[in-house]
């Protein structure tokens, strides 16, 4: 006969009983065993004194520039950069006038470089300031370019027409000017221009050989070399172009080399 072994009977659930019902689970409430947590007072605390106390160094520090800045931040020494052997520096800072223990904030640097400018050697200035105490005045020189016959020497004349300096005996390497206009200056003249033009786009070794230049307008310019050969060139347009055309003429001995026409050019004499 067989025998079945059961274990003790089981006991009906009491009602009220602690498990929870079949298909329910507990309800979790937030910020109870989880990883994150809400932010508490002390760190809210702590953001608001970091920006408290930059607050306060912004503060300090205006308050301690606005009181003492001026007075330390002051022009104390004024220095000249390009001015070469030409133009020295005491000349640059009487046109000048920077006024020393000025505020540097303050200074007028565009006022000083348009004074500093008006020297008839100097084509540009800049003025800069060099903190904490020290203003910088950078010139560029005019290059004299032609020799301009005038009594009792030469005046020495740049690119744009201007007078740098007046000599006695012509510079070497300098080419004589000739101006054929009716303009009495010569400053800011279109003739000059041209003329200019015409020796910056010379192959090197004409322009070395140039002795006269002379000019009667932006379309009429010609040169005379060392040789005595005369370059027509006429106006600065298409300059590489006559350039080449200028190098393939003076394979042949001529007293004319006439570029003025581009694909023309012809010798003559």
């Amino acid at each position: 006969m067989a025998s079945t072994v059961s274990g003790p009977p089981r006991r009906p659930p009491e009602p009220g009983g602690g498990g929870p019902p079949a298909g329910k689970r507990k309800r979790r409430v937030p910020g109870r065993n989880s990883g994150t947590r809400a932010p508490g007072p002390r760190r809210r605390w702590h953001w608001k004194a970091v920006l408290f106390a930059l607050t306060a160094l912004v503060i300090a520090g205006a308050m301690a520039w606005a009181l003492f800045g001026p007075r330390l931040l002051v022009v104390r020494s004024v220095r000249v950069a390009g001015n070469g052997a030409a133009v020295p520096a005491a000349q640059v800072l009487a046109v000048a006038h920077v006024t020393h223990g000025q505020p540097l904030i303050w200074v007028n640097t565009g006022a000083i470089a348009r004074r500093v400018a008006q020297l008839r050697q100097v084509q540009s200035a800049q003025v800069s300031r060099d903190w904490p105490t020290t203003i910088v005045i950078t010139i560029q020189l005019r290059k004299p370019l032609f020799a301009l016959p005038v009594h009792g020497g030469y005046a020495l004349v740049d690119a744009f027409g201007v007078n740098v300096r007046d000599v006695t005996s012509r510079p070497p390497g300098l080419p004589l000017l000739t101006v054929n206009t009716a303009s009495g200056t010569l400053r800011g003249s279109p003739a000059v221009r041209a003329a200019a033009g015409v020796l910056a786009e010379l192959p090197p070794q004409v322009s070395r050989e140039v002795r006269v230049v002379t000019t009667g307008g932006p379309n009429d310019v010609s040169v005379k070399l060392a040789s005595g050969a005369i370059v027509v060139w006429g106006g600065a347009e298409q300059g590489s172009v006559k350039a080449a055309e200028l190098q393939i003429l003076m394979r042949r001995q001529a007293r004319v080399y006439d570029v003025s026409g581009v694909g023309t050019a012809v010798t003559r004499g």
